[in-house]
């Protein structure tokens, strides 16, 4: 019995409107001064940050737009450096061309002046030659023959 009379009876009563319309009350003051300043905070700031990752995309945009533009100016840049680089190797070939032919028409004129001196040298020593064997030979004569031969 004891416990019978101790228990707890659940029953519904007036109490439990009193109760509801407190908790309805609450709510209402609650949304009004917490909740409604809170979400409007909450929502300004999804706004600026949704504007700032907008931003954001320009920005990165704008940075691709310039990487682009930098990396086919330099492709533009190394192209024309290469061809100048070629055109320039092209030339001092040329010229270095230029001054073999020029070097080798110097030599061979160089060779022809030496070969015409020898020939003459050689000339001049055919005719020394024949005439010291002319001589030679008569004096050969003269001393097998034992008398003069002029």
């Amino acid at each position: 019995m004891f416990l019978a009379e101790s228990s707890i009876q659940l029953v519904p009563d007036g109490t439990l409107l009193v109760h509801i319309l407190f908790i309805a009350i609450m709510v209402a003051v609650l949304n009004r001064t917490l909740l409604k300043p809170i979400n409007e905070i909450l929502s300004r700031r999804d706004a600026l940050l949704s504007g700032r990752m907008s931003e954001a995309e320009i920005l990165s945009a704008a940075r691709e737009e310039k990487l682009h533009t930098y990396e086919t100016a330099l492709r533009e840049a190394r192209s024309e450096g290469y061809h100048l680089l070629e055109s320039e190797k092209a030339e001092a070939l040329r010229e270095k061309e230029r001054l073999l032919s020029a070097i080798k028409d110097e030599i061979s004129r160089e060779v022809a002046t030496a070969i015409q001196a020898t020939r003459q040298q050689e000339s001049d020593v055919r005719k020394d030659l024949e005439a010291e064997a002319g001589e030679l030979s008569t004096l050969i004569g003269e001393q097998i023959l034992r008398r003069p031969l002029r």
